[in-house]
C-alpha cells in the first residue's frame, strides 16, 4: 500500500500534500461555526461557500494553462504561501471579534484563488514524481491521507469550538500551508523540456477540442457539474443548519463530517486495493452513495443514523475521484493534463457557487427539508443516467501512459 513513497521525488510532494491536508480537515466545521457567529442565516454561509468557489470557475483555465508552462513545483508554493497568508488574517479577525460577513467573502475569496491555480499544477505533477505502475496507487494515497485527516480535522474542530473558538483551528491551517511550501521548496526535478508555446487563447482552443474528444470526459464534466450544484452545495450549505436546530449543534455536525472522511478512508483503501476492469462504470456507481446523507437530512433521524450514511457517501465519493483522476492521468499526454484537468475541474465546479447561493433562498422559499429531498432524488437520477453512456460505460483500465485513445 505505501510502495508509492519509494519513489524519492513523490515523498516531498506527498509530505506538502498531507500537511495542507491536515490543516483543511479542521475548516469546514470551524469556517461553518465561525460565519454562524456572525450571521446566522441560512444564506450567509451558503453566500462565504460560494465565494470560495467562485475563483474556481474563474481561474481555473488560466492556471491550467500557466501549470503547463510554467513549473508547476514552483506554482503551487506560491499559492500555499497565499493560502497561508488569508487564513492567517482571517484567523487573526475571527480570534479577536472583529471578524464580519465581508471579511469571511473577500478572505475565502483569496483562498479559492489559490486553489484554482494549485489543482491544475498538482493534478500535473503527480505523474512527474510517480512511475506508471503506482500512478493509482500514488493517487489513492494521497486521497486515502487526506480522508484520514479529515477524520480527524472535523473532531478536532468540534472540541476546539467547544472549548475555545474557531479562530484557532483556521489558524492552524495557515500554518499547515507554510509547511506545505517548505516541502516543496526541496523537491528536486529534472528540467522541464520547452515547447513553443502558442498564444493563450489558441493554446487553450486546442486543449478545449482536446478535451471534448473525449466523450467520457466531458460528461463528466457536466455530470459533476450538476451535481456540485444540486446534491453538494444544498447539503453543505444546510447540513450545519440541520444540526443546529434539530440535533446537537456543532457537535452533531461534527460527528456527521467525521462520518465522512472515515468513510473517505476506506474509499481511499479500496482504490489502492481494487483495479476495476471498467473503472467509470464501477467509480460512478459508487456516487449513488452521495444520495444518502441529504435524504437522511430531510427528515431527520438521530445524529449516527445520518453519519453512516455519510460514511457511506464518504466512500464512494473519495472512490470515485482517485479513479477517476488517475483515468485522466493514464489517457491524457503529459503535456496537455494541466491544461485538460483545469478544464474538467471548470466543468465539475462551475455552478457550486451557484448552487452555494441558491441553496439557503431555495431552503427559505420551499423548506429545508424539500429541498434536501430534491437534491437526493437529483444525485440518483443524474447517476443512472450517466451510466446508461456507452463511453462512460465500457471505457477498459489502461495501465500504459503511451497510449492516449480518445
Amino acid at each position: 500500500m505505501l510502495g508509492a513513497l519509494n519513489e524519492p521525488e513523490f515523498r516531498p510532494l506527498y509530505f506538502a500534500r498531507a500537511f495542507s491536508q491536515l490543516g483543511d480537515g479542521l475548516v469546514p466545521v470551524a469556517l461553518a461555526f465561525a460565519v454562524l457567529d456572525v450571521d446566522p442565516s441560512p444564506s450567509a454561509l451558503g453566500f462565504v461557500l460560494a465565494a470560495r468557489s467562485i475563483p474556481l470557475v474563474g481561474f481555473l483555465l488560466v492556471g491550467g494553462v500557466w501549470a503547463d508552462r510554467l513549473e508547476r513545483q514552483r506554482l503551487m508554493l506560491a499559492t500555499d504561501l497565499v493560502r497561508a497568508g488569508s487564513q492567517a488574517l482571517l484567523a487573526a479577525l475571527v480570534l479577536t471579534d472583529r471578524a464580519e460577513l465581508w471579511h469571511f467573502l473577500v478572505l475565502t475569496f483569496v483562498y479559492g484563488c489559490g486553489a484554482a491555480f494549485f489543482l491544475p499544477a498538482s493534478t500535473g505533477l503527480i505523474p512527474q514524481v510517480v512511475s506508471p505502475g503506482r500512478l493509482q496507487q500514488a493517487n489513492a494515497l494521497l486521497g486515502l491521507t487526506g480522508s484520514a485527516f479529515s477524520v480527524l480535522g472535523p473532531a478536532a474542530a468540534g472540541v476546539i469550538i467547544a472549548a475555545a473558538n474557531p479562530g484557532i483551528a483556521i489558524a492552524i491551517d495557515s500554518v499547515t500551508f507554510l509547511i506545505s511550501a517548505a516541502f516543496l521548496a526541496g523537491l528536486r526535478l529534472p528540467a522541464a523540456v520547452r515547447r513553443a508555446e502558442l498564444g493563450f487563447f489558441t493554446d487553450l482552443r486546442a486543449r478545449w477540442r482536446e478535451f471534448r474528444s473525449r466523450t467520457w470526459l466531458w460528461v463528466d464534466g457536466v455530470y459533476s457539474a450538476l451535481g456540485n450544484a444540486v446534491v453538494l452545495a444544498p447539503l453543505l450549505a444546510l447540513g450545519p443548519i440541520v444540526a443546529e436546530r434539530e440535533l446537537a449543534g456543532s457537535s452533531s455536525w461534527a460527528t456527521i463530517a467525521t462520518a465522512l472522511g472515515l468513510g473517505s478512508v476506506a474509499g481511499g483503501v479500496l482504490a489502492i486495493r481494487l483495479r476495476p476492469r471498467w473503472p467509470l462504470r464501477v467509480a460512478v456507481a459508487s456516487l449513488l452513495t452521495l444520495a444518502l446523507p441529504p435524504a437522511l437530512l430531510a427528515v431527520p433521524p438521530a445524529t449516527p443514523a445520518i453519519a453512516a450514511a455519510s460514511f457511506a457517501a464518504g466512500l464512494g465519493l473519495i472512490f470515485f475521484n482517485t479513479i477517476f483522476e488517475t483515468t485522466v492521468q493514464q489517457l491524457v499526454p503529459p503535456e496537455s493534463l494541466s491544461r485538460v484537468a483545469s478544464i474538467d475541474w471548470v466543468l465539475s465546479v462551475g455552478l457550486q457557487p451557484l448552487g452555494f447561493a441558491l441553496a439557503g433562498p431555495t431552503a427559505e422559499a420551499i423548506g429545508v427539508s424539500t429541498t434536501l429531498v430534491c437534491a437526493a432524488a437529483w444525485g440518483v437520477v443524474s447517476t443512472v443516467v450517466v451510466l446508461a453512456v456507452p463511453s462512460v460505460r465500457n471505457l477498459p483500465r489502461k495501465e500504459r501512459l503511451d497510449v492516449y485513445p480518445a
